[in-house]
């Protein structure tokens, strides 16, 4: 069993930066989990995936809405991720998830039914 502590979030005006955290607790039964991954879910929308971590090497993913804005880095002795956000922009605005626990390949990362364990979200609100 796996759980996610999220914390950070809050509200920012256009171009602001917020740092997301998210702590990983894991059962000594279950192997750590090769990836973790950021999604967001805005009001009357899918939940849509936003970046992948590789925790053994610190590989990152981003996809084509966040590229070059935000950044995910780990803290492998706190077994912490984060999501550094900088020039935030109304679009970004959502409750953030972080996930842990890939079922399969990374061909699917982006479905959140592929994940089994979730952080229980923070909103991040960028107002125009």
């Amino acid at each position: 069993q796996v759980q996610l502590v999220q914390s950070g979030g809050g509200s920012v005006q256009t171009g602001g930066s917020l740092r997301l955290s998210c702590v990983r607790t894991v059962s000594t039964n279950n192997p750590l989990s090769t990836y973790m991954a950021w999604f967001r879910q805005a009001p009357g929308k899918e939940r849509e995936a936003v970046a992948r971590l590789g925790t053994a090497r610190g590989y990152t993913y981003y996809v084509d809405a966040v590229k070059g804005r935000f950044t995910v880095s780990q803290d492998k002795a706190n077994d912490t991720m984060y999501l550094e956000m900088k020039d935030l922009k109304s679009e970004d605005t959502a409750i953030y998830y972080c996930a842990a626990g890939l079922i399969g390949g990374l061909e699917a990362w982006d479905r959140q039914e592929r994940w089994n364990y979730w952080g229980q979200g923070t909103q991040v609100t960028v107002s125009s």
